[in-house]
């Protein structure tokens, strides 16, 4: 791939300012901006160079594929590549919640290093656009559901649908909080897609995750990219 030399992507505007600045070892030749005095390569050798890979790691990471099959695909180590997700995942940040909405609340249970390491998912899902609003990973505890609810509190939301779990009683407001039939069928069915799409999430699969850091930068990644 031979990207334009024209002008420099990190500077703002498409400026002239790229000039020739030797080569690099394997004698590829080498660019510098004026204005920024930050250096390029005209043609990367090692693939996770090239400015594209964060967009390739997220569409095939929400596209369901592992570690190693994302790896064999962009042609990068699974170290570079497992670094590269908690970096995207730094910087994606939480979306902004509208105040006065109907929310369901709902866990998915995983596990982490190995089968007996037992682990929640817990999430929120705005009733109208479909979309997660807040997330939290950890242990099946009034801790992990607080995070979560918590945000809803600060948006004052109109209701909170959840199963009959009892926690739930102690940690919303009974005036908004629901547990009606059909409450969270919305919900339910985000958690068959979730277990679909990401295969570290499915009952029965060898793909669970290693760690907590990669699962929690991988649902980042899946839902607010």
């Amino acid at each position: 791939m031979t990207l334009s030399m024209s002008s420099c992507f990190r500077c703002v505007g498409e400026i002239m300012c790229m000039i020739k600045y030797g080569k690099t070892k394997s004698g590829n030749q080498r660019y510098i901006c004026k204005r920024c005095k930050r250096t390029r390569v005209e043609n990367y050798v090692y693939q996770a160079y090239k400015p594209d890979t964060s967009k390739n790691i997220i569409q095939l990471t929400k596209e369901g594929l592992g570690i190693r099959s994302t790896s064999r695909i962009l042609k990068i180590s699974t170290t570079t590549l497992l670094k590269r997700i908690v970096l995207i995942a730094k910087n994606i940040c939480q979306p902004i919640i509208c105040k006065g909405k109907s929310y369901e609340v709902d866990e998915i249970r995983t596990y982490v290093r190995h089968k007996q390491n037992f682990i929640w998912l817990v999430y929120a899902l705005e009733k109208d656009s479909k979309k997660v609003v807040s997330f939290n990973v950890g242990k099946r505890t009034n801790k992990t559901l607080s995070l979560v609810l918590d945000t809803l509190k600060l948006s004052e939301a109109k209701k909170v649908f959840t199963d009959k779990l009892k926690n739930y009683k102690y940690l919303i407001d009974s005036k908004s909080h629901s547990v009606k039939r059909f409450g969270t069928n919305h919900i339910e069915r985000q958690n068959l897609t979730l277990r679909i799409h990401l295969k570290r999430l499915n009952r029965r699969t060898i793909c669970f995750s290693k760690s907590l850091i990669i699962l929690i930068s991988v649902l980042k990644i899946y839902f607010w990219s």
